[in-house]
C-alpha cells in the first residue's frame, strides 16, 4: 500500500513553521514592500538576526545541519515541507544555523575558522564558480590559481554570485592545471575578503535578497592551508554544491503559488463585473482549475525527489524534473494570478508583481531550463533513468 500521509512529526514541524510564517513574517509584508519600493532592503540585517534568534529560542535552528553542530538534521522531505511554508510569503527569510554543504569537507582547522562560525551566523560565505564566459558551462572556467611558495595566487572574475555583496569569505573555484581542466585541474579555495578580492553589485529585476555580485580577483594570495578538499578536486565539490537540493527551489515557489491562488480566489469572489463576481466567469474558472492541477503535480514532484534523497537514492533526475516543471509552471501560474487581479495585480500595492519578478529567476539559476532538459533527455537516452520512474 502506498501511504501519502504525513507522519505526526512531519505534520507538527510543518504546522509550527506555518504558524511562524503567519505570526512573524506575514505582518511584515507591507513594510517590506514599502522599503523595496524605496530601493531598501526588505529586512535589515538586525531584523533578520532577531527573527532567526526567535526561531532558535523555540528550538528551530539548522534545519539540515548535523546534530553534532547544533542542528536539527531534518530529512529532505521535512526540509521541502518547510520551504513550501516559507514560500507562502515573499518576506526574505530563511532559518539560521546553516552552512554550505561542501564546507563539511573542511579539515578540523578550517572547520573552526569557517564552518562553525558560519553555522553560528558569525561569518557569511558565498559560492563562486560562475564566470562571465562560463555560466551553465561550469567546465569552461578561466579564473586561475598559480602556486608561489606556500601561497596560491588567484586571478579572474566571477559573476552572478549570490551573497557576494555581504560575504566575508568565499569558496572560489580556480583552474590549477589547464591540461586537466575539470578532470582534476580545478581547485576550491577558502578566500577571506581581507585577502584582497572585491565585490561589485549587479542590478537585477529582483530585490535586495536576490541581488548578486561580481567578484574580482587580482593577484589575491591565499595560503596553502586554505585549499578546501584536495588540489584538483574542486570540480567534484562544485557539482556536489550545485546538486545539493534543487527540489528546494521549486518547493519555495510552490508555497508562493498556493498563497497567490488563495488571494486570487478571494479576489475573484468579491470583484464584481456586469453585476456578477468574476469567479462566475468561465475564463477565470479555467485559470483557477489549470493552476490547481499544476500546483498539485508540482507538490508530488518535489516531495518524490526529496523522498528519493531520503532513501539514499540518486535523486538528481527527479530533482531536474521538479525544477524544470516548477520553473515553467510557477511562471505560468503567477502570470494567471496577476491577470485575475487585472490592473491591481500589476501595481506594487500588491505583492503579486513582486512574486512575478522573483519566480522568473527559477528558470535561470542553479541550472537553466535548457540545462535541465538536456540532463533529463540524456539520462533517459543513455538508460540512466526510466520513463516508468521509481516504479520501474
Amino acid at each position: 500500500m502506498v501511504d501519502f500521509s504525513l507522519t505526526e512529526t512531519e505534520r507538527d514541524i510543518r504546522d509550527w513553521v506555518r504558524t511562524f510564517v503567519q505570526r512573524e513574517l506575514v505582518p511584515l509584508e507591507q513594510e517590506v514592500l514599502r522599503r523595496e519600493r524605496n530601493h531598501e532592503r526588505g529586512l535589515t540585517r538586525e531584523e533578520l538576526k532577531d527573527l532567526r534568534q526567535k526561531a532558535r529560542d523555540a528550538g528551530f535552528w539548522g534545519v539540515q545541519t548535523p546534530e553534532e553542530y547544533g542542528g536539527m538534521d531534518l530529512s529532505a522531505v521535512l526540509t521541502a515541507l518547510i520551504e513550501i511554508e516559507l514560500g507562502r510569503t515573499f518576506v526574505p527569510f530563511s532559518f539560521g544555523g546553516y552552512a554550505d554543504n561542501i564546507l563539511y569537507h573542511a579539515n578540523e582547522d578550517q572547520k573552526q575558522r569557517y564552518l562553525v562560525p558560519t553555522i553560528e551566523g558569525e561569518r557569511k560565505s558565498c559560492f563562486a564558480i560562475t564566470e562571465p564566459g562560463a555560466g551553465s558551462d561550469a567546465k569552461n572556467l578561466r579564473t586561475t590559481a598559480r602556486k608561489e611558495g606556500s601561497e596560491w595566487v588567484i586571478d579572474g572574475e566571477k559573476t552572478f554570485i549570490t551573497g557576494g555583496i555581504d560575504a566575508d569569505f568565499t569558496m572560489v573555484f580556480a583552474v590549477t592545471d589547464k591540461e586537466k581542466g575539470a578532470d582534476g585541474g580545478v581547485t576550491c579555495f577558502l578566500a577571506d575578503r581581507d585577502a584582497g578580492w572585491r565585490s561589485e553589485p549587479i542590478e537585477i529585476m529582483g530585490e535586495w535578497d536576490r541581488q548578486p555580485a561580481s567578484l574580482v580577483f587580482d593577484g589575491v594570495r591565499v595560503p596553502e592551508e586554505n585549499v578546501l578538499g584536495e588540489v584538483g578536486g574542486g570540480f567534484k565539490l562544485a557539482m556536489q554544491w550545485i546538486g545539493r537540493g534543487r527540489y528546494l527551489l521549486p518547493a519555495r515557489a510552490l508555497g508562493g503559488c498556493e498563497r497567490m491562488m488563495e488571494m486570487s480566489m478571494d479576489y475573484a469572489r468579491n470583484r464584481q463585473t456586469f453585476g456578477a463576481p468574476i469567479a462566475d466567469r468561465q475564463a477565470i474558472q479555467w485559470m483557477i482549475a489549470d493552476s490547481a492541477v499544476e500546483i498539485e503535480a508540482l507538490r508530488w514532484l518535489v516531495l518524490q525527489a526529496a523522498w528519493q534523497a531520503d532513501q539514499g537514492a540518486d535523486s538528481r533526475h527527479a530533482q531536474s524534473i521538479a525544477k524544470l516543471y516548477g520553473g515553467t509552471r510557477a511562471n505560468e501560474i503567477v502570470d494567471r494570478m496577476l491577470q485575475i487581479h487585472g490592473g491591481m495585480g500589476y501595481t506594487r500595492e500588491l505583492p503579486i508583481e513582486r512574486w512575478y519578478r522573483d519566480i522568473r529567476l527559477l528558470r535561470i539559476f542553479e541550472g537553466t531550463d535548457e540545462i535541465q532538459r538536456r540532463t533529463i533527455a540524456r539520462n533517459l537516452l543513455k538508460g540512466h533513468a526510466s520513463v516508468s520512474g521509481v516504479l520501474g
